[in-house]
């Protein structure tokens, strides 16, 4: 089989941007240290290498023969304990973050020992930090429209950035007040949208997104929703240079990205008395065991809604 091999090797599209979406999620979501997330890095490019050079060609190929036969071979090359254990935390992170969102169906590192720290997640904002970000964005002109918009869909939906970013028209049923979000692994789903979040959209597409859309320069007027300064289509960056601008006017002292609007979403839904099955339906969760590691519900939460709703309580 050979020595595992290096990172000079070109990887394939799928397993770079793979890469990408995780190390966007591990060092904001997950707040990981920024020796973890160069140290995982590292290690994924050089499977990643090792995998094309055997045929592969991205994530929904792997299987877990491929990771054992790997972790043996670092094995047998020497490498120290303290290495292949590291190995295996950043193999089995990754394909775990993978599953959640839908780019892969089966974890194939599934057997494979759990990295200890899966389940730190960061906090969430409360109700009244996640209202003085809402009302950061005051105004009528077409930015101040779209941010209002941008921030009460985050927040009202527990929308990922990509599922919100490539909504378009007509996923909104505005009667119904209800929103289909194409998630990864082409998986929709309905949430609804709350009387906040329906009235800043509805603001924002009848008044500010036709404005925008005299700016765009392209021979294709651009079907998504939210539109960046341009009139083009908004990227990831651009939402997270928006939130950050955002947060800083709300007076949010600490660091606020588009995944922790997310974990607020679900949090503030569970301390509000949704049970865990709802909620999992609503983040699109394929398992319930993510919904429980994601939401991170406080201990002292925990004990106060045993005793006020349990009979022994």
């Amino acid at each position: 089989m050979g020595r595992p091999k290096g990172t000079q090797t070109a990887l394939p599209r799928a397993f770079h941007s793979a890469l990408e979406e995780f190390v966007f999620n591990l060092s904001l979501v997950r707040a990981a240290s920024a020796n973890t997330v160069q140290a995982y890095v590292g290690d994924l490019r050089r499977l990643f290498a090792h995998l094309a050079g055997s045929g592969l060609a991205g994530p929904s190929q792997v299987r877990e023969d491929h990771l054992r036969a790997y972790l043996i071979e670092l094995h047998e090359a020497g490498r120290e304990a303290s290495t292949v254990a590291r190995v295996r935390s950043a193999v089995r992170t990754f394909f775990a973050f993978l599953t959640d969102e839908g780019v892969v169906v089966q974890d194939p590192s599934h057997a494979l020992k759990a990295p200890r720290g899966w389940k730190r997640v960061p906090p969430a904002l409360s109700v009244e930090e996640a209202r003085a970000l809402m009302e950061s964005a005051q105004g009528e002109k077409p930015l101040e429209l779209r941010d209002r918009a941008l921030l009460e869909m985050a927040y009202g939906t527990g929308a990922r950035v990509s599922e919100m970013l490539g909504l378009v028209l007509e996923d909104v049923a505005w009667d119904e007040r209800i929103a289909r979000l194409l998630g990864k692994g082409s998986r929709t789903r309905l949430v609804p949208l709350g009387r906040p979040a329906m009235r800043a959209l509805r603001a924002y597409t009848e008044k500010a997104r036709p404005v925008l859309l005299t700016r765009h320069r392209g021979s294709r007027l651009p079907r998504q929703v939210f539109l960046n300064a341009r009139g083009g289509r908004l990227s990831r960056m651009g939402f997270w240079k928006i939130l950050r601008k955002r947060a800083t006017g709300a007076g949010l002292g600490r660091r606020v990205h588009p995944h922790l609007l997310r974990h607020t979403y679900a949090t503030h839904l569970l301390h509000g008395g949704a049970s865990l099955r709802v909620v999992q339906e609503l983040l699109g969760h394929a398992r319930l065991a993510s919904t429980q590691i994601y939401t991170g519900v406080d201990e002292p939460y925990l004990q106060d809604a045993h005793q006020r709703y349990h009979p022994r309580g």
